[in-house]
């Protein structure tokens, strides 16, 4: 039986034994690994495709593509997802929303996005060290210590617009939390901290 193509399809020749009901599965089944099979989303994709081979396209009523890059567990790549939406975030107590972009979190595969400014509702400023300002959900806590920096308010006598935002990795003692550091004396009134981070090392 000849093969054609980059996929090596089995087609039968003149030579072959008429057994084409035979003939039929084998290119069936040679054709199936190649085709871009369809699910509901990624729930049903681990339940009917979990054990097939490594290069099976999977997509999902959404959008989102994958591809499997393993034949012996259900790992895949994601080729594509449509953007997630921005979920809320749990701010402690005595902080509120301090801008029209309430504080929230998306995440993007391996990606966090943190958007929204926060005060503090007794309407002090910021103001020391390792102030707690919320939490993260617990699919966007980083494996290890998260620190990039977060802009500040301009008003009163404020002279430094930035600050050190950290959200606490796995390894820390209370994973997830969003915290910043200010210390220029005057304080600030409120505290932008919008900001991304990876969740992997």
């Amino acid at each position: 039986m000849a093969e054609f193509g980059y996929a090596q399809l089995p087609v039968p020749g003149g030579g072959d034994a008429p057994t084409t009901p035979g003939h039929l599965a084998d290119l069936a089944s040679a054709i199936d690994p190649h085709l871009v099979q369809f699910v509901a989303d990624q729930a049903e994709r681990d339940s009917l495709y979990s054990e097939a081979p490594a290069h099976t396209v999977v997509s999902a009523l959404d959008g989102t593509f994958w591809k499997k890059t393993s034949s012996s567990a259900n790992e895949w790549a994601t080729l594509w997802e449509p953007l997630p939406a921005f979920r809320p975030i749990e701010l402690a107590s005595g902080i509120g929303q301090s801008s029209e972009n309430a504080p929230a979190i998306r995440l993007q595969g391996k990606k966090a996005s943190l958007q929204g400014a926060v005060l503090k509702t007794d309407g002090t400023n910021f103001f020391g060290d390792a102030i707690k300002l919320g939490e993260v959900p617990d699919d966007c806590i980083p494996e290890q210590l998260r620190r990039f920096a977060g802009t500040c308010s301009l008003a009163g006598d404020t002279t430094d617009t930035a600050c050190r935002v950290e959200v606490t990795g796995k390894t820390n003692a209370t994973p997830g939390d969003i915290i910043v550091y200010y210390q220029v004396t005057a304080g600030t009134p409120w505290i932008d901290i919008s900001g991304e981070y990876w969740l992997d090392n």
